[in-house]
């Protein structure tokens, strides 16, 4: 009986394989409607606002003028980027950018796996769903409000940072104006924002794990810290290594909003990064660079896109050499 079944999912599908791509896909089409109504919006915002604009970066191969419009410009080629290889700021915006995506990707991205681990090991519910949305809540604070309490506790005047420093015999310092500052604090502002949303994917994936393992991870003589190291960490590997991925694919796409937010003449040494460049000469420039603005977002998207099939060649790697 196994062996007839057998071949009969085999027949039907070399049957499958047989009929004509375009009669499988009408069926599919018909089977499963509802599903493919439900995919309209996404497909229409990828369309609209990722592959659509796609088309707008020829501008960076011209002398682009907002009044001749796309087709009317003069076309310059490669004048853009080489203009771009031989300016000297380059050099200090690409530093910056690459220091403060290095410092997201190895200061923040480990937070939310230690925190939903550690929200893992809380046995009240009550207190483990407080936690969590407590910290979930940071989320959906504007970067202009986390800016300005920012602002507000650090203040060299009233900040209750600085009545902390002078109470203790120290002097009022200005953070924010402060060069050597500006990655901490911005740093910080992106951890206490993200951590929260971040750790519901992997207190998701945590929860999808079997626990008989944990039992038998018990029996093993495994306490917490073992059950943790050879179950917990073993079982969200794979959303670790995807989150991952997708970090350092946007290793070059910092927020924008609060580094404007935070920028000032006095912390530009550190703070000025290829976005807030961008944004200078493209918007608040008097004659608007828009040309130039892109060969630049060009250049930085090619390099995230460089290091991003990097990362997937080495979590390839790494996912086949895994002893778990």
């Amino acid at each position: 009986m196994i062996k007839r079944s057998t071949s009969v999912r085999q027949m039907e599908k070399n049957t499958l394989i047989r009929e004509p791509l375009g009669k499988r896909v009408g069926r599919d089409l018909v089977l499963n409607w509802r599903l493919y109504v439900m995919l309209i919006p996404g497909v229409l915002s990828l369309v609209l606002f990722k592959i659509f604009p796609v088309g707008g970066m020829v501008i960076a191969f011209q002398d682009y003028s907002a009044f001749l419009g796309i087709k009317g410009s003069e076309w310059v080629g490669l004048d853009n980027f080489r203009r771009m290889l031989s300016d000297p700021y380059m050099l200090t915006l690409v530093k910056n950018t690459v220091v403060l995506a290095i410092l997201s990707v190895v200061c923040v991205f480990p937070f939310p796996v230690i925190f939903s681990i550690f929200l893992n090991e809380v046995r009240f519910p009550g207190i483990k769903r407080s936690i969590q949305s407590i910290s979930f809540l940071s989320y959906f604070i504007s970067s202009a409000v986390m800016v300005s309490i920012m602002y507000t506790i650090l203040s060299p005047s009233n900040g209750i940072v600085n009545m902390i420093i002078t109470r203790l015999g120290g002097k009022s310092v200005n953070f924010m104006a402060k060069p050597e500052w500006f990655r901490p604090i911005y740093i910080f502002l992106q951890i206490w924002q993200t951590m929260g949303y971040n750790a519901v994917i992997y207190i998701a994936a945590i929860s999808a794990i079997n626990f008989e393992l944990y039992e038998a991870a018990e029996v093993d003589g495994c306490g917490r810290w073992g059950k943790i190291w050879h179950v917990t960490l073993p079982g969200i590997s794979t959303s670790v290594i995807t989150m991952l991925i997708i970090s350092i694919g946007n290793i070059f796409t910092v927020d924008t909003d609060r580094i404007l937010l935070m920028y000032n003449p006095s912390n530009a040494a550190t703070s000025d990064v290829i976005q807030s460049y961008v944004y200078r000469i493209a918007f608040q420039s008097v004659f608007p660079d828009y040309s130039y603005g892109t060969a630049v977002n060009i250049f930085k998207s090619l390099i995230a896109f460089i290091l991003v099939i990097i990362a997937n060649k080495l979590a390839d790697k790494y996912a086949e050499t895994r002893l778990f």
